[in-house]
């Protein structure tokens, strides 16, 4: 996949809002990355198509460009995907609400916000990653018999998920593994030091703890 190719090429941040300098991370919406995502991993007839992400052709998900990655608890963060939720009331809630029109028309499901700093000099394969590892937070519900819920008008009814171990299987298969996941992957064909153990390292979406 290359940037020339015009059924492949990625959206990519306008270099003047990764360059222009601003005392905040700056925020815009990203209707073209919703756009591609829809058209090259959503849909069936997309090159990317991967229909893990079935549940999601319909959802209400829209995207944004941050000016930068920031840090938490030690790691950049590069991706975030999040359920939207007015956590007040009053004004602090109408100014939340009037920001969410005015960027999107409307007040979305969930939002993914990618580092537009990252995302305009990684390679193609970095970047289908990182989209997919956001995509992938947002999972179908299931009952307690391990069934998918729907909604009553006969959608997948969502919900945020953390990492499968240290990354989604899905991100793995579809892309390799990554250094960490590697080190799990070396680990793991060794005889156990001790017992087994939970790893809990994740992107901004799993530090927030919604695992």
């Amino acid at each position: 996949m290359t940037s020339q190719d015009s059924n492949l090429s990625r959206p990519y941040p306008p270099a003047e809002f990764v360059e222009e300098f601003a005392p905040y991370i700056k925020l815009i919406p990203a209707t073209d990355i919703h756009e591609w995502v829809t058209g090259q991993i959503l849909d069936g007839n997309g090159s990317l198509h991967n229909p893990d992400h079935s549940h999601l052709i319909d959802a209400d998900i829209a995207f944004m460009w941050a000016a930068s990655a920031f840090s938490k608890k030690g790691r950049t963060v590069l991706g975030q995907a999040e359920e939207v939720m007015m956590r007040a009331g009053g004004w602090q809630k109408a100014r939340m609400e009037q920001q969410l029109y005015e960027w999107f028309g409307q007040i979305p499901d969930y939002i993914i916000t990618l580092a537009a700093d990252f995302c305009s000099q990684c390679s193609d394969m970095e970047f289908c990653a990182l989209v997919e590892h956001e995509l992938y937070h947002i999972a179908q519900d299931t009952d307690e018999f391990g069934a998918p819920k729907f909604t009553r008008d006969g959608q997948p009814k969502l919900c945020m998920r953390g990492h499968d171990v240290e990354e989604f299987v899905g991100v793995v298969r579809r892309y390799g593994a990554s250094a960490d996941v590697q080190e799990i992957i070396d680990a793991a064909s060794q005889p156990a030091e001790v017992a087994k153990i939970n790893i809990a390292r994740a992107c901004g979406t799993c530090l927030m703890k919604l695992a």
